[in-house]
């Protein structure tokens, strides 16, 4: 399993890695901090010109750069990105955050800290696909 994980902070970065290593699955992970970085990842330009398209996108909300939102705006508007699962890991509480996420039809929605155990069984059920 490819995974993108979008993620700013290197804390919650961190326990997602630690959290998919003790996972029974194989997968590859690759860790980009914005929201420019992951478009461009995911539409290999620039020093990603050779990257994977991944299985699974998790990502967080507030990104410098351009936003979660935004990046997943762009995900779910491109026929060649909207079938890969978004999961949004995020601190925000902010339900227009949430009803946002749901209208882009987001595969998951966790709020951080993270359950760890949750995580992997979201992770496992989305390997599926």
């Amino acid at each position: 399993m490819e995974i993108l994980l979008v993620e700013d902070g290197l804390i919650d970065a961190r326990l997602a890695i630690a959290a998919l290593r003790r996972s029974e699955f194989r997968h590859r992970l690759t860790l980009v901090r914005d929201g420019d970085e992951a478009l461009e990842f995911l539409t290999h330009h620039g020093k990603f010109a050779r990257a994977p398209r991944p299985d699974l996108i998790l990502l967080d909300l507030m990104l410098p750069k351009k936003s979660g939102i935004e990046v997943l705006n762009e995900v779910k508007s491109d026929e060649s990105l909207q079938s890969i699962p978004v999961v949004i890991m995020t601190a925000s509480q902010d339900e227009e955050d949430r009803v946002q996420c749901d209208t882009l039809k987001v595969d998951a929605y966790i709020i951080k800290p993270v359950n760890q155990v949750k995580f992997l069984q979201l992770v496992q059920k989305l390997k599926r696909f």
